[in-house]
């Protein structure tokens, strides 16, 4: 029997044996695809150890363009939950529409920071990882690559489907933002659910919250 897999940026062997520990070297894009989506725990290791290099922590257009690509898929998903079909459409006025983009921008801004807040202060306090700003970073990468479910709302811009929809693809990003974070952190499985769980539970209150004050000031 082979010792504990040996997972690193350049180590792709276990101790003992010298057999690859990561079988994911020798398979196909599509197949790790397939299995992130399964959430297979042997997929993510491979993705946040092996996939991503010391370079790719610290490239700071990378950081951007998936953060960047986050907060657009995000306003769409908050423009489809938080408002009504007649506010979708085309604003009376001018005045209107700003309003409608104001709600949008003021939400996914305050969401996400609350949301990113409580994965740190989580990770933090009921992992005991430390938080340098490498490691703010590699949580930062790992939280948005792991939200790669966001991308099915694009099917929604060009076809029609009820709100429950965003609900199940919030599921997913949940479930899968857990698992990023138990393979980055070593942590345990039900801390990492329970921390993911009240980043983003904060995330649709203040959402919520932010919503329902503007049409009272509105009104």
């Amino acid at each position: 029997m082979c010792s504990v897999w040996i997972l690193s940026y350049n180590s792709l062997h276990t101790g003992n044996c010298k057999a690859v520990a990561d079988e994911y070297i020798e398979c196909e894009l599509m197949i790790l695809v397939i299995d992130l989506i399964l959430h297979k725990i042997k997929a993510y290791r491979h993705l946040f150890y092996n996939r991503f290099s010391r370079e790719t922590l610290h490239n700071e257009v990378l950081l951007w363009k998936l953060s960047l690509g986050f907060l657009i898929l995000d306003a769409y998903q908050m423009l489809a939950v938080c408002t009504t079909q007649d506010e979708r459409s085309l604003p009376a006025s001018f005045a209107s529409f700003l309003g409608l983009c104001g709600k949008v921008l003021m939400g996914v801004f305050f969401g996400n920071l609350m949301f990113l807040g409580i994965i740190l202060f989580g990770t933090r306090k009921f992992l005991n990882a430390k938080i340098g700003d490498s490691r703010c970073k590699h949580i930062l990468l790992s939280i948005l690559v792991s939200s790669y479910f966001k991308i099915f709302v694009i099917a929604m811009m060009v076809w029609e489907f009820p709100s429950s929809v965003v609900f199940i693809i919030k599921m997913f990003v949940l479930s899968s933002n857990a698992l990023a974070l138990l393979v980055i952190t070593d942590a345990v499985m039900i801390r990492c659910i329970w921390i993911c769980f009240a980043a983003h539970a904060m995330k649709f209150l203040v959402t919520q919250g932010l919503g329902t004050y503007q049409k009272l000031v509105l009104w």
